[in-house]
């Protein structure tokens, strides 16, 4: 296979005309894409960014970061996205780790850059912000017109094993690893995505989600340039700004999270829009609540599901449009380009609605965790990643998500599954978010509980009104047993709780704890 950075070169040639990405009020042709790509690389050329070095970039959605990473393709180089969500602390690890050579910000980020370089570890790592140093587009191309040349010395020396994109895990169970993609992983996942969402080059694709993240990478956005559609890129998700998007550019699909699900239903400019335009919203980053689900199929939009992580690229299961309103609550069959397991603690495989851990393996997982043998060894058995989550089957052969390994508790010797908890108690009217974790308990071993964030003066139910709410829904050793109120929620970019992070905080007093309600049998 050719490099990544090949398939815009295809698209100025056969469709040199069509918008390639829009943002704001600019748009970038499939012509004109590959000479700012072109730009990109005779500038970092002479910034000395070779073959394997790593490149970080830091802002929020911006063409540049497309732009960056096929530039990175074309040389070898590895782009490393950094969540502007973290804290100073967290980015001086990651650049620490990482060693780079450059790193780009945009935005305003520059500052933050700056102070979360750690010194003699990436002493010679040169910051550079791009909204204020525009020398990278000052090379003399012309982006209107001609095919942009390939560098022919560089193009020769890359390959589809070479690694092109280093993204650190969300840090749901620890401390972020870099998971590594070669050009050939990210090929496939883009695959995956192309052939879940029948994605063409007619397609408009409204991405509102971070790039950093390899949903908003590569769920959509890097798909749809594959197949020579339109991508209409969002410089951060605001629910008016995307309802007016949905308004204006008619997109035909999109890409979201619960987070966001949630926050456009519950606009006030919602009820207005007309979404006819959209064939399709894809979902995923974590188990999808039945209501938001619902609420976009009220309104004749089909809710298609994705199912991953950053080693997984992250399409590795999926559920088609079409598939949707039969299978509400399943993330769907195997990808394409995946094979699929789900195995007990010894690893053998079960059969329907026995729930084990989802094991995959396919060209589109990551390459290894950046200089960590170990970590990656040990995410494998026999060729298949083990994902740490816990699913099953159905008759159908839909896979729908228990939990995570990791979080599944045992009370009285019965394993509770906090997501099938929690999206019980999110039907309860008195609860707006809302995370099970479980909490040692002499008797149960573990039991329930469950942390409430608080939503403005709305009273949260007791622990009796709870269970009472649970008792048609939930057997009695899966309910909870004591509530927590607490002011926010730790997570990550993509709404995803970490409940590491909040048992830690939960058990230290921090992390705006309020009222704990002992537990009752």
């Amino acid at each position: 296979m050719a490099t990544i950075d090949r398939w815009i070169a295809h698209w100025a040639e056969h469709r040199p005309d069509h918008p390639a990405v829009r943002f704001e009020r600019r748009s970038l042709t499939y012509l004109q894409l590959p000479h700012h790509v072109l730009a990109m690389v005779r500038w970092r050329a002479g910034r000395g960014v070779g073959h394997g070095d790593r490149v970080v970039f830091y802002g929020l959605n911006r063409p540049e970061q497309l732009i960056l990473l096929f530039a990175c393709a074309r040389i070898g180089a590895i782009l490393v996205p950094l969540n502007n969500r973290l804290s100073v602390a967290e980015h001086r690890y990651q650049l620490a780790d990482a060693d780079p050579v450059l790193a780009l910000a945009t935005d305003g980020f520059g500052e933050a850059l700056a102070a979360a370089r750690p010194g003699a570890a990436t002493g010679s790592m040169a910051i550079v912000d791009l909204d204020a140093d525009q020398g990278w587009t000052a090379t003399g191309i012309d982006p209107t017109t001609g095919a942009a040349e390939r560098e022919g010395s560089a193009a020769g020396a890359v390959g589809a094993d070479d690694a092109v994109l280093m993204v650190y895990t969300s840090g749901t169970t620890g401390r972020p690893k870099g998971a590594i993609h070669s050009q050939r992983s990210l090929f496939h996942t883009v695959l995956n995505g192309v052939a879940q969402q029948d994605l063409t080059a007619d397609d408009r694709v409204l991405t509102v989600l971070p790039l950093f993240h390899v949903g908003g990478l590569n769920i959509q956005t890097l798909p749809a340039l594959h197949v020579g559609a339109t991508v209409q890129l969002q410089r951060r998700f605001d629910p008016g700004d995307c309802l007016e998007a949905i308004a204006d550019y008619r997109p035909t699909q999109t890409l979201f999270v619960p987070a966001v699900m949630q926050a456009v239903l519950a606009h006030p400019d919602s009820a207005s829009v007309d979404f006819g335009s959209l064939r399709g919203l894809n979902a995923g980053s974590s188990v999808i609540p039945e209501h938001l689900i619902r609420g976009f199929m009220d309104r004749g939009v089909p809710v298609g599901q994705v199912y991953g992580s950053t080693e997984t690229g992250p399409t590795a299961i999926v559920l088609r449009y079409e598939d949707g309103p039969a299978h509400v609550g399943s993330c769907g069959k195997a990808a394409l380009h995946t094979e699929l397991r789900i195995v007990d603690g010894d690893d053998a495989d079960v059969g329907p609605g026995v729930a084990g851990e989802i094991l995959v393996r396919g060209p589109h997982l990551f390459v290894g965790y950046w200089r960590q043998p170990s970590a990656t060894a040990a995410a494998f058995v026999d060729g298949w990643y083990r994902t740490g989550d816990v699913a099953r089957r159905d008759d159908q052969g839909f896979v729908h998500i228990e939990d995570r390994l990791d979080d599944v508790l045992i009370s009285g010797g019965e394993n509770v599954y906090p997501a099938e908890v929690e999206s019980v108690l999110l039907e309860h009217p008195g609860i707006g978010q809302v995370a099970v974790i479980g909490r040692a308990d002499a008797r149960w071993g573990d039991i329930p509980v469950a942390v409430i964030e608080a939503v403005g003066d709305r009273p949260v139910p007791t622990v009796e009104e709870l269970r009472a709410w649970c008792n048609d829904r939930l057997a009695r050793f899966k309910q909870p047993r004591a509530i927590v109120v607490v002011d926010e929620l730790p997570r990550t970019a993509l709404g995803k709780v970490t409940k590491h992070l909040l048992r830690q905080r939960l058990a230290d007093g921090s992390g705006g704890a309020g009222p704990v309600r002992p537990p009752t049998r």
